[in-house]
């Protein structure tokens, strides 16, 4: 049996990942719909995540699918919505020397784009979750929509990043 802080520590990894894969939807959404980070946020927690489910009270076993899901840590989910947002322009410019060739950031699949930018800014901007956490959630998340050749993009161009902003994690 686990002790209760490793429970604890668990439960809140889980909610750090539901809010990643989250804060990729909306901001992809914010993407594709030239949308600001406030309403698209605004949108999710009413019509996605209208409750806690720490606070909601409902069984568990219930057989509503959404049950199983495990809710995003929404102060976490607002963080990186909101950061990327604000730090979009600084954060391409840190990827696109990492992307090979020609490619640039503009030419990435817009998905592609916010999954990188999600995890460049979690590289610079949260020190506190170790480089190899924050690369494997991203890869994570590449790898719920795409196949190995994006998703070795996404392995790429976060360990370059990490190896430059992290360089003391390695």
């Amino acid at each position: 049996m686990s002790e209760p802080a490793e429970n604890g520590r668990e439960k809140m990894g889980n909610r750090r990942s539901a809010a990643r894969l989250a804060a990729v939807q909306a901001l992809y959404e914010m993407d594709l719909a030239d949308a600001g980070a406030d309403a698209v946020l605004e949108e999710f927690f009413q019509k996605r995540w209208c409750q806690d489910p720490d606070e909601s009270g409902e069984d568990a076993d219930s057989d509503d699918s959404s049950a199983n899901m495990v809710a995003p840590d929404n102060k976490w989910l607002r963080e990186l919505v909101h950061g990327v947002a604000s730090q979009r322009e600084e954060l391409d410019g840190l990827i696109g020397p990492a992307l090979s060739g020609e490619w640039t950031v503009k030419r990435l699949e817009a998905l592609l784009r916010v999954i990188l930018r999600a995890g460049a800014f979690e590289l610079k901007s949260k020190p506190n979750v170790p480089a190899n956490v924050v690369i494997t959630e991203y890869l994570d998340v590449a790898h719920a929509f795409f196949g190995d050749n994006e998703t070795s993009l996404v392995n790429g161009v976060l360990d370059h990043l990490a190896r430059e902003l992290r360089a003391g994690e390695f």
